[in-house]
């Protein structure tokens, strides 16, 4: 643990050992294999096969084969229809049973590890790919039947997670050895399923171990449904609102329906009724919320943790919310006067369009950064996007990540049935010698009942198997980007597209080449603070001159986008930077608030209140209740400040290996699971230094 006086001095140059350890190791011919410069990229003149098949959509193909039998999703076979999935499900009940036996056999003729690695590869396989398609399969039969497996494997997961005698087996190879010959490797990764079990308390008496269980399924619910609830459309009478402004918002009989923040709309009076509105109170929602947070909070106290934030961030680069807070306050002193000249720039942007205007509200910031960084390029987002073709960023994607990984994106057409709508692409993911590494199924148009959020998902893990061979990787990469317009017109992108399609991929390739002996510590199976490492540095290409210009080509005449129109487009993204890093410091504090010592000393929106006022410099507005719509409360509970970790530690691996080429080819992610105990530092010192300055 670090005072915040070390903090400061940190931040001040006093403690650059660390990075000076860091940069040596990056710098050293461990990481280094080539130099790529580049006159090693080919630049888009001519679209490809590969820039041609993401520049037209995908549609179902017609089967003259009346015979032909139809696959199942992801090619399960037992997933041709929703029943597939309780017999998957019983499956792995009866694979666990018997991996159960083999633990506690005497006879047993493998690693222990290699037991407990299969056994969790076994869950993971079905339950990663049931949480899945519960919420992205338009058919209803089908996504409640992934989502009662989702409930289900969860409950066996804690079963197994409170199981003395597995537990048992475990501890006694920790502490005298296993049978087998094991190594270094095999050591840490049964040292974290032994983590998994002290987390789960393990050492609990049987009533509260099954009071855990209870709890747990109970929070796994809790959390289906909070996200469907945060992402409700909200319906209110016609004449609550004006009528000049009715025509904006959907209609439903005698109710307009707001769906969203419209935070990009021209007008401020459509913002603020959006935002008043969508942001309302809703009592079941706030009920849900607050049962969600005690239910954590009860958990962590019944494994002996003093907080949910606790017991979440044992482990992380962190390691603890007292370190998590101090970091937060530090960001928060350092970026306020940054934001302050943020807000001020835009309030001028914004009397330019309303003379009147006298101050920020918290609808304005994302229309007036949109709009700051439009005058600050030479090119509005519209006249950008014909130099963005969905084909054409894949093809520059995929030539880069040649140069930095010796790895190549192949389109591979699936079967019948493979797919859970038709309009999704499959890539196989090819290294130049050691061949298919893995799949990523690309779900990148937006269309409706789909969550409009860009997300990973791990469908299978990579991992050895016992024969030797190794289990290919299987990753979704879920985007909302507007479909194709006719047959002439491709998908295009705008620069914050751009910048979402090289994160999600930094998430992917991460799952691809972090060809682990174990899936249980494979790709972004890590701790939080680290697992946005590789796509956050993914963000810092996105936004590189020299990138951007092997592939921004209109997609009509293959004319070049202009250097300095790339250079401009590239340097508007830093527009306001600071008020939107304090945004996130502030949602990362909310977060520890919500996550800390219950009760709470006061309702949720009270806590927003009182955060927001010492985060943030533009004011709470009395009435709404934004922490109702955080869907993130669920997937990141107690780790949301992760991603301001993550971007530090990026920004030092892109600074110091790749800034000055960055086609320079480095094994970055063997990297990333070398280096730890000086990345805290590194972090700090990358935030202060480096990433507030810029």
């Amino acid at each position: 643990m670090m005072s915040s006086k070390a903090f400061l001095q940190f931040s001040q140059g006093k403690c650059s050992t660390y990075t000076r350890q860091f940069q040596n190791y990056l710098r050293s011919s461990k990481c280094h294999r080539k130099q790529w410069t580049l006159e090693h990229i080919s630049s888009v003149s001519t679209w490809s096969p590969f820039a041609a098949a993401f520049n037209t959509r995908p549609q179902r193909k017609l089967s003259l084969n009346l015979k032909l039998e139809k696959t199942g999703l992801f090619g399960i076979h037992e997933l041709r229809d929703p029943t597939g999935f309780f017999l998957l499900k019983q499956g792995v009940e009866e694979r666990v049973f018997r991996l159960l036996e083999e633990a506690s056999s005497s006879t047993r003729n493998r690693k222990m590890v290699m037991v407990f690695d299969e056994l969790s590869d076994t869950l993971c396989k079905v339950a990663d790919m049931a949480d899945f398609v519960r919420v992205a399969h338009q058919n209803k039969d089908v996504a409640q039947a992934a989502e009662e497996t989702c409930v289900e494997l969860a409950s066996l997961v804690e079963q197994l997670n409170t199981n003395v005698a597995l537990h048992q087996a475990l501890q006694t190879v920790l502490t005298e050895g296993d049978k087998f010959p094991t190594d270094s490797v095999d050591q840490r990764v049964a040292e974290l399923f032994m983590f998994d079990f002290q987390q789960s308390g393990i050492h609990l008496e049987d009533e509260k171990r099954k009071e855990f269980v209870k709890l747990n399924g109970n929070i796994h619910l809790l959390g289906t449904f909070f996200q469907r609830g945060s992402q409700k459309p909200v319906s209110i009478p016609k004449n609550k609102l004006p009528e000049n402004l009715r025509h904006v918002f959907g209609v439903d009989g005698d109710n307009i329906m707001v769906s969203g923040l419209f935070s990009d709309h021209y007008s401020s009076m459509v913002r603020e009724a959006a935002y008043r509105i969508f942001l309302s109170h809703d009592a079941h929602q706030a009920d849900i919320l607050k049962t969600l947070l005690t239910a954590r909070y009860r958990l962590a106290k019944l494994v002996g943790f003093d907080t949910y934030s606790h017991r979440a961030n044992k482990g992380t680069i962190i390691n603890s919310p007292e370190n998590i807070v101090e970091f937060l306050n530090l960001l928060s002193q350092e970026l306020k006067p940054r934001a302050k000249i943020d807000f001020e720039d835009m309030l001028r942007l914004k009397q330019q369009e309303e003379s009147t205007a006298k101050e920020i509200m918290p609808w304005d910031p994302p229309y007036l950064t949109a709009i700051g960084r439009q005058k600050r390029s030479t090119m509005s987002n519209m006249n950008s996007l014909p130099y963005f073709s969905l084909g054409c960023v894949m093809e520059g994607l995929n030539n880069l990540l040649q140069c930095l990984f010796a790895v190549s994106l192949q389109h591979v057409e699936m079967e019948l049935g493979e797919a859970w709508n038709d309009d999704i692409y499959k890539l196989a993911v090819v290294h130049q010698t050691e061949g298919v590494l893995g799949y990523i199924y690309c779900d990148f148009f937006e269309r409706y009942g789909k969550p409009n959020q860009d997300c990973h998902f791990t469908i299978q893990g990579g991992r050895r198997r016992d024969d030797g061979s190794y289990q290919h990787p299987v990753v979704v990469l879920q985007l909302s980007l507007p479909a194709a317009r006719g047959s002439n017109i491709p998908t295009l992108l705008t620069p914050g597209n751009v910048d979402n399609l090289f994160h999600e991929f930094g998430h992917a390739m991460h799952s691809m080449l972090g060809r682990t002996r174990y899936q249980h510590v494979t790709g972004t199976r890590c701790s939080t603070d680290f697992a946005e490492v590789p796509s956050v540095l993914m963000e810092f290409f996105a936004a590189e001159p020299r990138v951007i210009s092997t592939f921004a080509r209109h997609y009509k005449t293959g004319e070049p986008m202009k250097k300095s129109d790339v250079k401009n487009l590239c340097d508007a993204k830093k527009i306001f930077a600071a008020s939107d890093m304090q945004q996130q410091v502030f949602f990362s504090m909310l977060d520890q608030v919500y996550h800390g010592a219950h009760p709470l000393s006061g309702s949720t929106s009270d806590l927003l209140a009182q955060i927001q006022s010492q985060y943030c410099n533009i004011e709470y507005v009395p009435g709404t209740e934004w922490e109702l719509r955080f869907g993130h409360l669920v997937g990141y509970g107690a780790k949301y400040y992760a991603y301001l970790v993550s971007r530090a530690v990026a920004a030092q691996v892109w600074h110091t290996c790749f800034k000055a080429d960055p086609f320079n080819r480095f094994d970055i992610f063997p990297l990333f699971l070398s280096v730890k105990v000086s990345l805290f530092y590194v972090a700090l010192h990358v935030f202060i230094n480096m990433v507030i300055s810029e």
